[in-house]
């Protein structure tokens, strides 16, 4: 196949390596240059390209059966007009690919004289489709589980109020009130997620001392488990720059992560990072006397709905402990306690080291 002339330029021998498609067509309709992604992506075999009408080389129909040259018209487009946004089409084999088009002009608001057109595979946005509904799959799922105990217990309460006592009702109330908290930070858990992805997390950092907030969230923990959670601080710590609630949400996710996931003792330590930290500051390690968490899994660690073993959660709480911590400058990692079991540690900024 022919897919350049005779004397190929160097801009035309690069293009067969790039990893999208690309097509140069005149204003006229002749296609001058085509490279072996595009070629493939529009189904061409053993024919000369280079010279053809370009309604015979980009074969590409939308589902009312339109052609992309005839429905874009770029060779008449307004004099304003610098390119064609990206578009769903489908090649001869009904594979989507995905077009864009640059308007080349000598001048702004000159004649178009070219037109560039790329062409890449749909595949990537079918698979970014199939996260989604993963996404909603799994939120859905977290969300019906709570939803549906309150709306039992609520169903229960109104169909046998008068049979029922007030122990009972006590019971069935105390429930409701649960799985209400456990949705509201369901969805304060996504909002965060959510504003982690767009950079739009909003901070009040100020000088906090972090043995005070870490002694709150292990009270806070250890009222709601049977478990034993100490905390070991050294003495003389620098105060952390952090915003307060931010990052005792950080040491709550961590120490109930190793509650649900972890056995035995749970130890929050703080102390002095080491000099060869990054940030140097103070260091915040959770340990726990479980199994551990396997070295080819620690990566995984700190992505979005990532669950070890069989016990709950929302998958969110370690993607979460990573975004904030990041966002103050922090750093994160997995290792082994040193008595069997994880240990997560964070070293936490003693100044204001939030990316730019």
């Amino acid at each position: 196949m022919t897919w350049v002339d005779s004397k190929p330029s160097r801009l035309r021998s690069l293009s067969d390596h790039h990893p999208d498609g690309t097509v140069g067509v005149t204003v006229e309709g002749e296609v001058s240059l085509i490279n072996r992604q595009a070629a493939r992506l529009l189904c061409l075999s053993d024919e000369h390209v280079i010279g053809g009408r370009v309604e015979d080389v980009l074969r590409l129909q939308d589902q009312d059966g339109n052609n992309w040259w005839q429905f874009n018209d770029p060779a008449n487009s307004l004099s304003t007009r610098t390119g064609i946004p990206e578009q769903s089409w489908l090649n001869s084999r009904g594979e989507e690919v995905l077009t864009t088009a640059r308007l080349v002009r000598e001048r702004p608001l000159a004649p178009v004289q070219a037109i560039a057109i790329g062409i890449r595979s749909g595949r990537g946005r079918a698979r970014l489709d199939r996260e989604r509904s993963d996404l909603v799959a799994t939120v859905a799922h977290e969300l019906r589980s709570p939803l549906t105990g309150v709306k039992g217990f609520v169903q229960a309460l109104l169909n046998r109020w008068d049979k029922l006592n007030d122990d009972q009702r006590k019971m069935m109330l105390e429930t409701v009130n649960a799985d209400a908290d456990r949705l509201v930070r369901l969805i304060a858990e996504l909002l965060d997620v959510a504003r982690i992805d767009t950079g739009r997390l909003s901070l009040y950092p100020r000088d906090c001392n972090a043995v005070v907030l870490t002694q709150r969230v292990v009270d806070s923990v250890s009222a709601g488990t049977s478990r034993t959670i100490e905390l070991e601080a050294a003495d003389d710590l620098p105060e952390i720059f952090a915003d307060p609630d931010k990052y005792t949400q950080v040491v709550t996710n961590l120490v109930e992560n190793a509650v649900r996931h972890g056995q035995g003792r749970v130890l929050v330590s703080l102390d002095r990072s080491p000099q060869d930290a990054t940030p140097v500051g103070v260091r915040v390690c959770v340990d726990d006397q479980g199994e551990g968490i396997p070295k080819e899994m620690r990566n995984r660690v700190f992505t979005k709905f990532w669950k070890h073993g069989s016990s709950g959660g929302s998958g969110l709480g370690m993607y979460i402990v990573g975004g904030l911590a990041r966002a103050h400058g922090g750093h994160v990692l997995v290792d082994d306690a040193p008595g069997g079991g994880a240990r997560v540690i964070v070293d936490w900024p003693c100044e204001d080291l939030r990316p730019e």
